[in-house]
């Protein structure tokens, strides 16, 4: 490790072994850099491509994810956006931000060097990183992710709601549609699933990660909200993705009861080998993930209401979202002691 001064707040070794077990929250000090301030954001957001700028809104209701819609910020300066998210209803996601800002790439990988460092064992790659600028009040809907996920909270405040896994809150077969790509990350939302949701109250200074594939949605709650959203893969992350994907995939080529989850062992192991070489032989090759694009139906326009209007004559559809059990039904698919 460098001299330079540390990122991870006074982590202590019942918080390291927490993570991808249980759910996290621990301290660092990216709130304290010059980078997230409002000058620093709009260097960052002038020079990023807009190919790589995710412009949003959406509606107030959790439970209606058809509300979500793609926009663009069109010829709008970098200043103007941001007056824009801190009046308005607006979210925007600065995507790949490592590979298009120095900076970023050198601070996510200090981040995840020093996470090593304190974390015996613990082996990351593929990292990336998303730079998350938001309205007061917006919010992210229910959903999934497949690589393991870190929030890391900069400014603003937001109230994240994280649904344990080990409810049986997701139905493995939910989870193989969306690696496969047959439905969105968002799954359908019930407000009945919030009676087992653990809450957390997100302050800058704060990160907060879960185990991988964990359900969970976000609310800001006052400010304007800046966080830096970092992704990873480990040696068992990757494999926990494999194991899904190879009980769908031999399934539909064999039938059988390809169901079994378990990461240790001849029979995970095997199931991944498996895949892998049936990822290189045409015809038993599985078909790539195509994933979802929303059609661009506004544009930012700081003087309108909530800071965006509707384009005329484009159509807006919600993904395909996997049903979720009800609640009785999560109770009955919980693990029993």
């Amino acid at each position: 490790m460098s001299s330079e001064p540390r990122l991870l707040d006074n982590w202590t070794h019942a918080q390291t072994a927490l993570l991808n077990r249980g759910n996290l929250v621990a301290g660092h000090k990216l709130h304290q850099l010059d980078l997230f301030s409002d000058q620093g954001l709009i260097q960052t957001l002038a020079s990023h491509p807009r190919s790589a700028l995710g412009v949003n809104t959406m509606g107030d209701d959790p439970a209606n994810r058809g509300d979500w819609r793609e926009g663009s910020a069109g010829e709008l300066d970098a200043a103007t956006m941001l007056q824009a998210v801190k009046d308005g209803r607006l979210w925007l996601n600065l995507r790949r931000v490592m590979d298009f800002h120095p900076e970023y790439d050198h601070l996510v990988n200090q981040l995840y060097d020093e996470l090593e460092q304190i974390s015996p064992g613990l082996n990351t790659f593929n990292r990336s990183a998303n730079l998350l600028i938001s309205s007061p009040t917006a919010l992210v809907y229910y959903h999934m992710d497949c690589p393991v996920n870190m929030l890391w909270h900069i400014r603003g405040e937001k109230r994240v709601w994280v649904y344990p896994l080990e409810t049986g809150v997701l139905p493995d077969s939910t989870i193989e549609s969306v690696l496969i790509g047959d439905s969105a990350e968002e799954v359908e939302y019930r407000a009945e699933l919030d009676e087992i949701a653990e809450v957390y109250d997100v302050q800058p200074g704060q990160m907060i990660t879960w185990p991988q594939h964990t359900p969970h949605r976000v609310v800001n709650t006052s400010g304007l909200n800046i966080s830096l959203s970092t992704e990873h893969m480990t040696r068992r992350a990757v494999r926990k993705n494999n194991v899904y994907l190879a009980n769908r995939h031999f399934r539909d080529l064999l039938g059988g009861t390809f169901h079994s989850t378990r990461l240790d062992g001849f029979g995970a192991a095997a199931k991944e080998a498996a895949l892998r070489v049936c990822r290189r032989l045409p015809g038993l090759a599985p078909n790539p993930p195509q994933g979802y694009e929303y059609p661009v139906s506004f544009e930012i326009d700081p003087a309108s209401p909530n800071g965006y209007r509707l384009l005329d004559g484009t159509d807006h559809e919600a993904p395909i979202i996997v049903p979720m059990p009800s609640l009785a039904e999560v109770e009955s698919l919980a693990p029993v002691n």
